[in-house]
């Protein structure tokens, strides 16, 4: 079946700086898509990640290998056979933690395969041993009692039936085999297919994403658009407000004279009227001594016109 997809994510690609080891160079300009991959073939597991045509991430995970968190939504790990460190940024620390248990998994895998290749081909040289112990003999039986050609040939009705009989269980041992590797193929291609559905589905989702990605982006562009035009506007109203706040202070400094001479006409006011009590007083006082005067002068001519009568 080859190379099937078994975990998928979009994450933002980095590689270590092959000059200072220390700083992170960007493989891609945005987020990509990253899988991880499985050979049935090769019982091999591989990080896979391509930005457009360039592959930035062709990495197989061995038992040796360990992926680290350095941050809430960044992780990294060394690959020795490409001879670099990577990275990746995640948009959410569930999405970090996601990958780095399917990286655990994988490379339990891939551990497992290992052991199970070692354990093979010690059998096998095991086996390889103890059949070059035992061809002399072998050899011997041979070489006594004939080749099967020869046995064959010499055996008569009833070994030509049994020969006969072993083809046919060889025959139907075969069919069977075929149908166990039919059934094996139909039960891969069944997988292949719901694999290729559940990949479909994430496809669908992954646009959904991206399609909410590029209207949140959307959002944010308006945002930042309205916020710059109410940037703009700014300085204008801070220049309105400096002008009334100017208006302000000569205003506040004219009704303070204002209130000063309201001060000054209240003084001059009271002022006036104690003149105006004084006067008054005084002219109580002329008027009673006129009113004095007066009678003295109706009294002194009545006097008078008393002696114009007597002479």
């Amino acid at each position: 079946m080859g190379e099937q997809p078994i975990f998928t994510t979009r994450a933002h690609v980095f590689q270590i700086d092959p000059t200072t080891k220390k700083n992170w160079v960007p493989a891609s300009k945005q987020a990509v898509t990253v899988s991880y991959f499985y050979d049935s073939t090769r019982n091999s597991y591989r990080i896979i990640s391509v930005d457009g045509s360039k592959v930035i991430i062709n990495s197989t995970i061995t038992p040796n290998m360990t992926f680290t968190k350095t941050s809430q939504k960044f992780g990294q790990w060394a690959d020795s056979r490409a001879n670099t460190v990577f990275g990746l940024g995640f948009a959410s620390e569930q999405q970090l933690a996601k990958f780095a248990e399917k990286f655990q998994e994988v490379k339990e895998a891939a551990k497992l395969a290992r052991d199970k290749s070692q354990e093979k081909m010690e059998t096998s040289s095991n086996n390889s041993q103890e059949s070059g112990r035992e061809t002399p003999s072998s050899t011997q039986a041979s070489s006594i009692n004939g080749t099967d050609d020869e046995k064959i040939s010499h055996g008569g009705p009833e070994t030509a039936a049994l020969m006969s009989e072993n083809d046919k269980l060889k025959t139907t041992v075969e069919q069977r085999m075929w149908v166990v590797r039919i059934a094996e193929v139909e039960s891969q291609c069944e997988k292949a297919n719901v694999e290729k559905e559940r990949n479909s589905k994430l496809t669908v989702r992954v646009q959904e994403l991206e399609t909410e990605l590029q209207d949140k982006n959307r959002c944010s562009f308006q945002e930042l658009e309205n916020l710059r035009k109410q940037a703009e506007i700014i300085p204008q109203l801070m220049a309105e407000c400096e002008s009334i706040t100017e208006k302000l202070q000569a205003a506040e400094v004219k009704n303070k004279d204002l209130e000063d001479r309201m001060e000054g006409l209240q003084v001059d006011i009271e002022d006036s009227q104690s003149r105006q009590g004084n006067m008054k007083g005084e002219l109580k006082k002329f008027m009673d001594v006129l009113d004095g005067k007066i009678d003295e002068l109706h009294e002194f001519r009545q006097g008078l016109s008393k002696l114009g009568l007597d002479n």
